[in-house]
């Protein structure tokens, strides 16, 4: 069983090896979830109201034989299938990286389950994935250094999936893999490993429906100085900025047909999405140095037959552009533990230790 909780609802998914057998969007009750403090202490609720749905289902957790959560609130890890421990549990309650997200929730609500059935409970590519380069660390101010936050578990998936259909290994390819949705990764996969990509909640990359992207330092400051409070500026990185900051929505669909319908602004804002992503492939085939196998588009705002042709046309030059609409995370949680319990690769050990640190700097 997967459990991946976002911030009004928890999707969960039941597979018998990779197949799906069962899904469902719990909906959580958004007065409801103001009522606590934490989002960790949103546990036991959304427990129940997964319980409730699963039971109405008829979906029996004795015939399970492992759970696994989204991860969320861990320090940085290199990617893979991570066995949840005490360590882990621990630095998602209280999300020992500073980010606050619902992801937190997934190990939680997935070792409760584990506990009850007593089977073993994991994580897979959490957004905590950080296989850097040290080239992709560096900034121009010394002892600042690029963190990345990335869509890890699909960005991952894709380039597997893709892999797969053609008989290959993902180990043995290197890939541009994007992920367009709410937030926007770019990320570069070489061999197996995501040595570079943008930090979706920093204010780097492309702008996306709710993100400013990348903004030059300098105005980031002019903006800082005129601002009455400063969570204002902050909040542009994942939940006041793109879309919304120009247009008043997230929402892709009506961003597009408000360009269609002849609102310029609306055009201007897309096609400056449009051309960001762009310009961040071309970054990642780069720091490939031009040896691409594919350049790999995933998320929601991919089922958009512009946007894929628009990029196709941009950056075909550089790999061939294959797009894979939606998200796979439930089914890339599924897949990884399937692969650690066939033996194909063996469970990682989470030590609370980041991958990186400036002090241990190589």
């Amino acid at each position: 069983m997967a459990v991946n909780p976002g911030s009004t609802s928890t999707k969960v998914g039941c597979f018998e090896g990779e197949r799906e057998l069962f899904t469902v969007n719990v909906s959580h009750d958004a007065e409801k979830l103001k009522e606590f403090p934490t989002i960790s202490s949103q546990l036991s609720y959304r427990k129940e109201t997964i319980l409730q749905a699963l039971e109405d289902a008829h979906i029996d957790l004795q015939t399970m034989d492992a759970f696994v959560g989204r991860g969320g609130g861990l320090m940085a890890v290199e990617g893979g299938t991570y066995i949840v421990n005490e360590t882990l549990l621990e630095h998602a309650v209280r999300g020992a990286n500073g980010v606050a997200h619902p992801a937190q929730l997934g190990s939680q609500i997935a070792n409760e389950f584990a506990l009850e059935f007593q089977k073993p409970c994991f994580v897979v590519n959490p957004p905590d994935t950080d296989e850097l380069t040290l080239y992709a660390r560096m900034t121009g101010i010394k002892g600042v250094y690029r963190n990345v936050h990335l869509h890890a578990l699909n960005l991952k998936e894709t380039a597997i999936r893709h892999s797969n259909s053609h008989g290959w290994r993902y180990e043995d390819k290197n890939y541009i893999v994007c992920h367009i949705g709410g937030g926007i990764s770019i990320s570069a996969h070489q061999k197996g490993r995501m040595i570079d990509g943008n930090d979706i909640v920093g204010g780097d990359g492309p702008m996306a429906p709710t993100r400013c992207g990348t903004v030059p330092v300098i105005e980031v400051e002019k903006l800082c100085g005129a601002a009455e409070d400063r969570r204002e500026v902050k909040s542009l990185c994942t939940k006041t900025g793109g879309f919304v900051s120009h247009l008043g929505t997230s929402d892709a669909l009506e961003v597009t047909r408000r360009a269609a319908e002849g609102d310029k602004e609306a055009e201007l804002v897309w096609n400056a999405m449009i051309y960001q992503i762009i310009r961040y492939i071309g970054a990642m085939a780069g720091v490939l140095q031009g040896d691409v196998d594919g350049i790999l588009l995933g998320g929601g705002i991919v089922h958009n037959k512009d946007l894929v042709e628009k990029i196709t046309e941009a950056c075909s030059w550089i790999a061939p552009v294959s797009a894979y609409p939606g998200e796979f995370e439930l089914e890339a949680m599924a897949a990884g533990v399937i692969r650690v319990l066939d033996g194909v690769e063996e469970g990682k050990i989470y030590t609370g230790e980041p991958v990186w640190s400036p002090e241990g700097r190589e």
